[in-house]
């Protein structure tokens, strides 16, 4: 059988870019019968030194200073969206209205409006599109969500998600467009809040009400140079600081449409908290939990003794999710850039097949709302429906 080519572009050269460049290029090692497979024809970022560092690794056929000029590209049939969430929003439609299918991280823009945007274009275009939320990718969390889906634990009563981590933790952090409201939105809500929400939705179902609230840790950060990580600490004495516009943290305790209470936290300068992300979800019978930082990995009671019931340590293995696509026993711990190899191979199947597979600008759209009413009731001080 001839396998199909598909030309694609990448829209913004930072680690997110080259993450998506990385995970086309893998495809062929892990999806072999896929059918389907990506060639990298262009690249467009605003900061020359990126786009230059881009092209060198991957080697594109074109590099462009415009996102425009490369929607305006025939040979590009489908196009990543790793530019900063400021731009998400025209880039999708523009995208969409070119016919171009859609890869576009989270949180789709800064608004609510700007995912619906988004979602509303790909709908009238016909074109495929997926989202980056690829924690739900990981096999282990796709083996909890059989689980919980299975009965394993009994009925979910109650539930922790937890996404705190300390790359803002720094005093003299840069202050990135993700720490400025016109282009990083509403900061760790979208930006790790997100991922949480996703998660909620993905093992328990849609959020029904919320009560929130958010702050702001470190007020002022020293200014960064075009294009700079939030990574990035500055500790150049005396550099000028800008006022940090959008949120550090947020706690809710939300309550899903079957009832079940979760506790939710996110935060960006949480020292000591490297990438905490995970969960525990609770039931009548048992409960199962996962961490990130172990992501091959479930915490697991299950049996139906109630008291005294042990937890144990399960590995993820084959059969779990995508699991056997990249390694043939249990206990052999996946990466984060495995995820996206994932994400990258449901987007080329969903163009394929004219069907969509992995999560869509749909679960952005409802994720957004989410995030939207925690801002709302944080400001309320008042319990909101999405």
């Amino acid at each position: 059988m001839r396998e199909r080519v598909l030309g694609v572009g990448v829209i913004g050269a930072g680690w997110m870019g080259h993450v998506h460049a990385r995970a086309y290029a893998r495809l062929p090692h892990h999806y072999p019968d896929l059918g389907i497979r990506a060639r990298l024809v262009a690249v467009a970022d605003t900061v020359p030194a990126q786009a230059e560092d881009f092209a060198a690794r991957y080697a594109p056929d074109r590099v462009h200073a415009d996102w425009a000029a490369l929607l305006k590209d025939p040979e590009i049939e489908a196009v990543s969206v790793t530019a900063p969430n400021a731009y998400h929003r025209d880039i999708a439609v523009a995208a969409a209205q070119a016919g171009k299918h859609l890869w576009i991280e989270k949180p789709v823009g800064l608004t609510v409006e700007d995912a619906r945007a988004a979602a509303e274009a790909v709908a009238r275009a016909g074109v495929q599109a997926t989202v980056g939320f690829n924690y739900r990718n990981l096999p282990a969390v796709a083996r909890a969500r059989r689980l919980i889906a299975d009965g394993a634990i009994g009925t979910p009563t109650h539930a922790r998600v937890t996404f705190l981590t300390d790359y803002a933790a720094h005093p003299a952090g840069a202050l990135t467009w993700r720490f400025l409201r016109a282009q990083g939105g509403s900061g760790a809500l979208g930006d790790l809040g997100s991922h949480g929400v996703d998660l909620v939705r993905f093992l328990l179902g849609d959020v029904e009400r919320l009560v929130a609230d958010t702050a702001v840790f470190l007020p002022r950060r020293p200014l960064a140079a075009p294009g700079g990580s939030h990574y990035a600490v500055v500790d150049t004495p005396d550099q000028p600081t800008g006022a940090v516009e959008n949120e550090d943290y947020v706690c809710a305790l939300l309550r899903t449409s079957g009832g079940v209470r979760v506790t939710f936290e996110a935060g960006r300068t949480e020292v000591g908290a490297q990438n905490t992300y995970g969960f525990v979800v609770q039931g009548s019978e048992g409960l199962v939990g996962w961490d990130f930082r172990r992501a091959g990995e479930l915490t697991v009671a299950a049996g139906g003794d109630y008291q005294n019931q042990p937890a144990a340590t399960v590995s993820a293995g084959p059969g779990d999710g995508e699991y056997a696509r990249f390694q043939p026993g249990a206990g052999i711990v996946m990466s984060y850039d495995d995820t996206k190899v994932i994400e990258a191979a449901a987007f080329l199947r969903s163009i394929d097949e004219a069907v969509p597979h992995g999560p869509t600008l749909e679960d952005a759209v409802r994720s957004a709302e989410v995030l939207d009413a925690m801002a709302r009731s944080a400001a309320a001080s008042a319990w909101i429906e999405p």
